[in-house]
């Protein structure tokens, strides 16, 4: 990660996943007001997304494990170097372990997904495991840096743990829509966030690099860091109306006789906590 490309691959992989997470989120809400979406709302669809989506992350997992351990420069899966008595590359080791992590969510979906004796809510405990040691990981992780360089990753931690917070609490509050955006909204931020900082501290354009000591940075990336938010819920925005319009016009599709009958019954039976 001591690289721009390095803080672009896992910005990469977070913005993959919060986007895909609001898609099935959305996917979810709309298929349960909808009940008569064919094999579009079935239990075994879902479940079929959720080994693809358990396969996804391992293989994004092993790439950021792979990339950080064999690039150029790299620990190469060694630790200590004992003839000159100094650990190898711990900041390397930080960004595996944090891979790693999100690895064994990959595999904690495709078990919820094939066992049925494994609760279902697993795959939640073990994303906010994932993301409560990425934020412990990155909290200790900028120990002598410039003022600039610590604030930014403050940030980031703080992101991290709110999404985490968010997903733990999604194990006893289930299918909240609310809850679940909320979360993909952290993670749509986290991923952006690290794009920001690959250009704050590592600027691509052979351009002068930032003043990392200059407190007027701060205030301007403080502002920054709300612009993204606002952009995160535009992308969320945008895939809702998309998904809830598909879901519609699929419906309309397969019983449009029924369609208007099912609409008001179902906005009379649904409450505000539902929603």
């Amino acid at each position: 990660m001591g690289s721009f490309k390095g803080h672009i691959l896992p910005g990469s992989f977070f913005i993959i996943m919060g986007i895909w997470w609001t898609l099935k989120c959305v996917l979810k809400y709309a298929c349960k007001r909808h009940k008569r979406t064919s094999y579009l709302g079935s239990r075994a669809l879902f479940h079929r997304i959720d080994i693809a989506e358990g396969i996804v992350l391992i293989c994004m997992a092993l790439t950021g494990m792979l990339g950080e351990q064999f690039i150029v420069g790299g620990p190469r899966l060694s630790l200590y170097d004992y003839k000159k008595g100094q650990w190898v590359q711990l900041l390397g080791w930080h960004h595996t372990t944090m891979y790693f992590f999100f690895g064994l969510l990959g595999v904690a979906n495709i078990l919820c997904s094939t066992i049925s004796s494994i609760p279902a809510s697993l795959s939640k405990l073990m994303l906010s495991n994932a993301l409560l040691v990425e934020a412990f990981i990155f909290y200790n992780h900028t120990h002598g840096r410039e003022i600039l360089d610590i604030f930014v990753h403050q940030i980031l931690v703080l992101v991290i743990f709110l999404a985490g917070l968010l997903a733990f609490l999604e194990i006893f509050i289930r299918h909240n829509v609310l809850l679940e955006l909320l979360r993909a909204s952290f993670i749509l931020l986290q991923g952006s966030w690290f794009w920001q900082i690959g250009f704050v501290l590592y600027p691509p354009s052979g351009g002068p690099a930032w003043d990392l000591m200059n407190h007027e940075n701060i205030m301007f990336l403080t502002i920054c860091l709300c612009w993204h938010y606002a952009f995160t819920f535009v992308i969320i925005g945008v895939i809702y109306a998309f998904v809830i319009w598909l879901v519609k016009s699929r419906l309309n599709s397969f019983c449009p006789s029924e369609v208007g009958l099912l609409k008001n019954v179902e906005r009379e039976q649904e409450s505000e906590e539902e929603m």
